[in-house]
């Protein structure tokens, strides 16, 4: 089992590391965007990037590109919003997405404001029709973009952590222990588990708001 860790690390930290950074940081900006976030496994692409990081440094750029990217994507999705107003759900684009999850995010938006950005970024879907759904109701950029940045840097800052981490311990624990590679996949997946129990607590608090 080691042995495949060890080439699917070494694979990753093979690809430049400016490369790498620039290929996460697109992933997510496509993610943050209206609708390619549904299809734009961003969160997937960040974790694989982490496992390559080699020090702290190469952990900021990432932490960075990432966090750049999310800002860039939320933005544009705000501007979508912004400059197309209640027609967005009407363009193919629009109808796509579905009135269900429009009135959703709207309805969440306009009640909870900011905290409502705040909380859309770590839910799946929702992150990408909410900004959106923020512009579209002319919530003003400068509270739109605080809240933001703030739940982008945390997201960020915990995904690239947990792929950092994970390797971390991979190559401590396969150093003393034959089956290394199982705890740090375990570790991993663990964390992965209380990212989702979370995910799935702001969903429900999102639902109960936008009823």
């Amino acid at each position: 089992m080691n042995e495949y860790v060890d080439a699917f690390i070494d694979a990753v930290q093979g690809v430049h590391p400016g490369i790498r950074n620039l290929l996460a940081g697109l992933a997510i900006m496509l993610e943050t965007t209206i609708l390619l976030g549904l299809v734009i496994p961003g969160d997937t692409v960040v974790l694989v990037a982490s496992t390559g990081v080699l020090d702290w440094v190469d952990f900021g750029w990432l932490l960075m590109a990432v966090l750049i990217g999310s800002l860039i994507g939320e933005t544009i999705g705000y501007s979508i919003g912004y400059w197309l107003g209640p027609k967005i759900r009407n363009t193919r684009l629009g109808k796509a997405i579905g009135q269900k999850r429009w009135d959703k995010a709207e309805k969440f938006v306009a009640r909870r404001g900011g905290l409502a950005v705040f909380i859309s970024r770590f839910l799946p879907v929702l992150h990408s029709v909410v900004p959106a759904a923020a512009g579209a109701i002319r919530m003003p950029y400068k509270v739109f973009i605080s809240w933001t940045f703030a739940a982008c840097a945390i997201w960020a800052s915990l995904y690239v952590g947990v792929g950092f981490l994970a390797r971390e311990s991979y190559q401590l624990l396969s150093e003393n222990l034959r089956f290394g590679s199982f705890v740090a996949i375990g570790i991993l997946l663990a964390s992965l588990g209380v990212i989702s129990i979370a995910k799935k607590i702001l969903e429900k608090y999102s639902d109960r708001m936008s009823d």
